[in-house]
């Protein structure tokens, strides 16, 4: 009942993520896979920042990390700045870390929130190592001592997707991954089962195969344009459909994080890599015209532009079953959320991941494809979640986007966990999610959106020991971040970086 070949459509980031993570499961005696792919059609290819699971991925195909990170010219990521979100003028960071360290198993925003409350006004983020490195440019591996507070905190990265997908791709087809080059232009049914049986090409190529995995990206050629498999659209709480990407001559210094600056309909990124800068804006075309977009983003632009504006259209949502009969979506064929967390590579990720746990055979039980609908709805879920925090948690009425999310009656999911929070300090935490509680509270604190209470158990400790353990612990990341390296001569130590030759 083992199946004996896969066929994947669609190459890019997702397309050979897929290839390769099947690759180093499956031996070529084991498991024919096939990957078509067009030249001509492309893929977006604006994918620059990633979450830390990247590492995880990386790690179980055995990539050696500074020759990765030279392939895809990547530098280091500690989190996302956030700019004009709350109200214009404010700024903070989501760190891919925690604050300070737990005491007695409690978390230590409960114990900065006590001391706020009493009407201190230091900053959460100066208990934070992964922020306050961040702010100095600088950048270190996280410490395998778990008593120091350089330990704390993990790292992703920023890179160029498209040269990933290269590295991805000679990494396959060295384990035996064919490739084929060309269009799809008929799908084949087996007529008993409604299942895919085969793909015909443009140049008349049959591919057959007993699963089928779509990465054809927004088209979603099998899982929808065949198989008819709904999408959910969530444009009533994420409605930005539209980007324009642009990348520039990198200036400045090289910071290890991500910038995402608010604006009046929408938001825009800044993403440094070794070589260059990642520039774009998610816009909403109700409250912005293209053209407005464009030279909004120009205008904001520290760099000189390196290529055209490369515009893209999106809809909000995910398909209503990414596994369907022989086909499972993944990439921007399963759903599409706006990057603003950098969560597209993480979604591809966690569909592989459940792809590999709930692998197939030929008899493709319903149950299997049940529990990965259910486990990757609640990943789309949460991340929407979380994306549409950073729009409502805000006093900004300055345009009609705005006023739009003022008044939005959101997602149940979201308002409890909102309600919590404000009532109680506590981050509810789930099973299953990209974010952890300290991102939760990084967003809400970042937004001032502060709770009204502290876990009562914070009161054990006088006032005098929470002054100077505030104290110490601030002391203790200072010190700790001004001993950390500087980020581009930690990438040039790690043998990580570029040649002055491919830095254009």
């Amino acid at each position: 009942m083992k199946l004996k070949k896969i066929c994947i459509l669609g190459g890019g980031t997702a397309g050979w993520m897929t290839a390769a993570a099947l690759a180093q499961k499956f031996t070529p005696s084991d498991m024919e896979i096939v990957l078509i792919e067009s030249e001509q059609i492309g893929t977006v290819g604006v994918g620059e920042a990633t979450l830390p699971h990247i590492r995880y991925f990386n790690n179980s195909l055995g990539f050696d990390e500074a020759e990765f990170m030279r392939a895809t010219k990547a530098t280091f990521k500690m989190g996302i700045e956030f700019c004009d979100w709350g109200k214009i003028g404010d700024r903070y960071i989501h760190p891919f870390g925690d604050y300070g360290k737990p005491i007695n198993g409690i978390p230590f925003y409960h114990f900065w929130n006590r001391q706020r409350l009493q009407g201190d006004d230091t900053r959460l983020d100066t208990y934070s190592y992964p922020i306050i490195a961040s702010e100095m440019g600088r950048f270190r591996m996280p410490d395998e001592d778990h008593s120091k507070i350089e330990s704390t905190f993990g790292y992703a990265y920023q890179f160029d997707s498209s040269l990933y997908a290269k590295f991805l791709r000679t990494f396959a087809e060295g384990k035996g991954v064919m490739r084929i080059e060309g269009k799809v232009t008929n799908v084949e049914f087996a007529p008993e089962s409604g299942h895919i049986s085969s793909l015909t090409t443009e140049a008349g190529d049959v591919i057959s195969a007993e699963l089928f995995i779509d990465c054809s990206g927004f088209r979603g050629i099998l899982i929808e344009q065949a198989l008819k498999s709904g999408y959910d659209d969530w444009s009533g709480w994420l409605p930005c459909n539209r980007a324009i990407a642009i990348p520039t001559r990198s200036s400045g210094p090289l910071m290890p994080f991500t910038r995402a600056t608010a604006r009046k309909a929408g938001w825009q990124w800044h993403i440094p890599l070794q070589h260059r800068t990642g520039n774009g804006i998610v816009y909403c075309n109700e409250y912005i015209s293209d053209d407005e977009a464009r030279h909004e983003l120009i205008q904001n632009l520290d760099g000189e532009a390196l290529a055209e504006p490369n515009q893209l259209y999106f809809l909000t949502g995910k398909r209503r079953k990414l596994w369907n009969k022989n086909v499972i979506a993944i990439g921007l064929s399963a759903g599409f959320l706006e990057p603003l967390e950098s969560t597209s590579i993480y979604l591809i990720q966690e569909g592989i991941t459940a792809l590999l746990e709930l692998f197939p055979d030929k008899s493709f039980q319903q149950t299997d494809a049940d529990e990965y609908n259910a486990k990757m709805d609640l990943y789309f879920e949460r991340v929407r979640d979380f994306l549409l925090l950073h729009y409502v948690a805000t006093e900004r009425d300055d345009s009609p986007m705005w006023k739009y999310f003022r008044n939005m009656e959101l997602p149940e999911s979201l308002t409890e966990k909102i309600n919590t929070w404000e009532t109680r300090g506590h981050i509810i935490k789930y099973e299953f999610g990209a974010f952890l509680p300290p991102s939760w509270v990084a967003v809400m604190v970042g937004q001032r959106l502060l709770p009204a209470r502290y876990d009562c158990r914070v009161d054990k400790m006088s006032e005098t020991e929470l002054a100077k353990t505030l104290l110490d612990m601030r002391a203790e990341v200072m010190t700790a971040a001004e001993n950390t390296k500087n980020h581009q001569s930690f990438i040039a130590e790690f043998g990580a970086a570029i040649p002055a030759s491919a830095q254009r």
